[in-house]
């Protein structure tokens, strides 16, 4: 089954390459949507997927690339939005 879930991830996961490991681990498990860094300093993810392979991509990115920490990650189910592709957002 298809889902849309909005990703938010507090730690140190700005200046450690998050966005581009998580560019990896989207294309890995078939996910669509974006990452972002916000100007509070935490990470915001969108994605959309089948629910087994976002599970797993959720997995990850609980604990992150190796120089993250990964205090909170907070998830909320959204509307199908029909995304394609992952991309790195400014």
């Amino acid at each position: 089954m298809l889902k849309h879930l909005n990703i938010t991830i507090t730690g140190k996961v700005q200046g450690v390459f998050f966005r581009a490991h998580t560019l990896e681990e989207a294309k890995k498990y078939h996910i669509s949507g974006f990452v972002r860094n916000e100007p509070n300093g935490k990470v915001y993810i969108e994605a959309e997927g089948e629910s087994e392979p976002l599970s797993h991509f959720l997995e990850w990115c609980g604990i992150g690339p190796e120089k993250s920490s990964v205090e909170r990650i907070q998830i909320e189910e959204g509307p199908i939005c029909d995304l394609s592709g992952f991309e790195i957002r400014k």
